[in-house]
């Protein structure tokens, strides 16, 4: 069922997800090896995911693109991927050490990461003036049912502070990129070393696609596998290592008492890879969400939280990964295959979120029609 939330801001989303495809086809077209026609280029799409990640989400959160695709972006442009870049590389460092050591020491680490906050903050106050500048010139003030973005609508409703508003952009923009980017790239990792998996989900989401008649809205509705490779990415790659609650009162779980005030934890790690929980869990099969939905058992999916506190960019991000997922791996490019050159278990750390040693190269190949 898509709410009028997602119906509203689902557009943009699939704007951006057809331009990353149009522009790695071009890509693949014009650099990489083989026939015209039936060219092959093996890459680390890290860099490219993580600018589709980042203009999506600004496209939902402000309304308007800032031009993350374009063969020379602007200056303003390439400040902002500097600063968001810095930004996610300065942070699981700095988690460790005492921020009034840092600052005594004027330790680069940190000014470094000073420094690319006060770039974002700058970025979301220029886009938040825009914003307000965009929404004077409608007739009377409102949008009109027009959508102009999570921030317009934020202004529009009157109900927070510009300070709140600027807060609650700049935490929506600056967390909702590596925690695409970087499931998206496990999805197309898995998807590329299970050729079976791959196929029965491109068959879903084309048969899906024509019974839609084009409508991107219509066309997740009918591929329940797709959803299912993301839920089946996130249990076994989770980017949050725990879900955290403080129980209000002493409750007992499965015989042990936990005081009120006390903090719990789930471990998504080890419970996505929990035999007693999943079957097979070492497989992955998107399909075992739809018999979960089935039977009740959506409760194993926790990569977003439940309940009110609940990760508050979750339907952006789920149906961000799930457009760029049907127009780049499966609609858009139909004859389009992803493969790697190794099956064998991909070795990981484990930080703060699940990253690879060495990021997975995956071969992209384009076959004429």
């Amino acid at each position: 069922m898509v709410t009028s939330a997602v119906r509203r801001f689902l557009p943009l989303l699939d704007d951006v997800a057809q331009d990353f495809c149009r522009s790695l086809r071009h890509r693949v077209e014009t650099e990489g090896v083989g026939e015209t026609g039936q060219r092959s280029m093996t890459l680390d799409p890290s860099p490219d995911l993580f600018r589709f990640a980042l203009e999506a989400s600004c496209h939902v959160l402000y309304g308007e693109r800032i031009g993350l695709f374009s063969s020379s972006p602007s200056e303003e442009a390439e400040r902002f991927i500097w600063a968001v870049e810095r930004m996610l590389a300065t942070t699981p460092p700095l988690l460790y050490l005492p921020p009034r050591l840092l600052l005594a020491l004027r330790a680069p680490l940190w000014t470094q990461h000073a420094t690319a906050w006060d770039h974002i903050f700058s970025h979301a106050e220029a886009r938040i003036q825009r914003g307000y500048q965009r929404l004077q010139t409608v007739v009377g003030g409102a949008s009109d049912g027009r959508f102009l973005g999570v921030l317009g609508q934020l202004m529009e409703a009157g109900q927070l502070s510009s300070e709140l508003i600027k807060a609650n952009i700049t935490e929506l923009m600056a967390g909702g990129v590596d925690t695409t980017a970087v499931p998206l790239q496990f999805a197309l990792f898995e998807m590329a070393r299970n050729p079976g998996v791959q196929e029965r989900v491109r068959a879903q989401v084309l048969s899906s696609w024509q019974q839609a008649s084009g409508s991107p809205q219509k066309a997740l509705q009918g591929a329940p596998l797709l959803k299912g490779t993301i839920k089946e990415t996130l249990r076994l790659y989770p980017v949050g290592i725990t879900v955290q609650r403080y129980p209000v009162r002493d409750i007992v779980l499965q015989n042990y008492h936990v005081p009120a005030g006390t903090l719990v934890q789930v471990c998504l790690y080890p419970l996505g890879r929990s035999p007693e929980v999943f079957e097979r869990p070492e497989r992955f099969e998107p399909s075992r969400w739809s018999l979960d939905a089935a039977s009740g058992g959506g409760f194993r999916s926790l990569a977003f939280g439940f309940g009110s506190r609940q990760c508050v960019g979750r339907r952006i991000a789920e149906n961000e990964m799930q457009l760029l997922l049907m127009h780049h791996v499966l609609l858009d490019l139909r004859n389009f295959r992803l493969t790697v050159s190794s099956t064998e278990e991909l070795n990981t750390k484990y930080t703060l979120i699940l990253q690879p040693e060495s990021p997975p190269r995956i071969t992209f190949t384009t076959r004429s029609l």
